[in-house]
């Protein structure tokens, strides 16, 4: 059976939700063959004739995003054998899990109840935690795992936070904030002020000062 061709908006779809060109043929469900010429027959902009092709747009070689783990060619099991349980998970975590799931476009990186996937400014991070829907966390298989944003996972889930990290979080220190601070008046504004009988004439300590409040 003849694969498909591959639209220029798919293409972009599958950049977007991935961080190399591998990962977005395989968010595409397609070979890495059959997605590079589809993704080398579209420009970035149809109107530049020196436009960039998607699939030039897309190059990670220096592997920026991409776990490392993801890298180390062969050494690590494939991941449908981690989820299905054919390799021991001992020397996993959730996290790497997640990593995983998210960089082999298995899971879409973005929050399933709600679809947020705004990133963070400083280090590109989307807000999301893996949640197992049986609540056991030994139970990898992929119909058990979802990916929740905070909102989400406290609505649905619990707490993310214990008691006593919300209270360091909204706690303050009063002694920081001034309960009243001066302004100290040049001597036009002091005799303007003096005139409207809003401070003495006097020359005692502090009489220059005014409080803002």
């Amino acid at each position: 059976m003849k694969a498909k061709p591959l639209l220029k908006s798919d293409i972009e779809r599958a950049m977007a939700m991935t961080k190399s060109n591998r990962a977005a043929a395989r968010y595409l469900h397609c070979s890495y063959i059959h997605y590079k010429k589809w993704a080398k027959n579209y420009k970035v902009d149809d109107n530049d004739p020196n436009s960039l092709t998607l699939f030039e747009q897309h190059k990670n070689q220096s592997g920026k995003g991409i776990a490392k783990f993801l890298s180390n060619k062969g050494k690590e099991p494939a991941l449908m054998d981690v989820i299905e349980g054919r390799v021991p998970i001992d020397s996993y975590t959730p996290e790497k899990l997640k990593n995983r799931l998210i960089q082999e476009s298995y899971l879409q990186e973005c929050c399933t109840k709600c679809q947020f996937q705004e990133r963070r400014v400083v280090d590109y991070k989307v807000p999301l935690i893996l949640n197992f829907k049986d609540g056991n966390k030994k139970n990898w298989s992929l119909d058990n795992l979802e990916l929740l944003c905070y909102n989400h996972y406290f609505l649905y889930v619990g707490n993310i936070f214990t008691d006593k990290q919300i209270q360091h979080l909204e706690d303050y220190n009063p002694s920081t904030f001034q309960s009243k601070s001066d302004w100290e008046l040049d001597d036009h504004f002091k005799e303007h002020l003096q005139n409207l009988n809003i401070i003495e004439t006097d020359n005692e300590p502090g009489s220059e000062f005014i409080s803002k409040i």
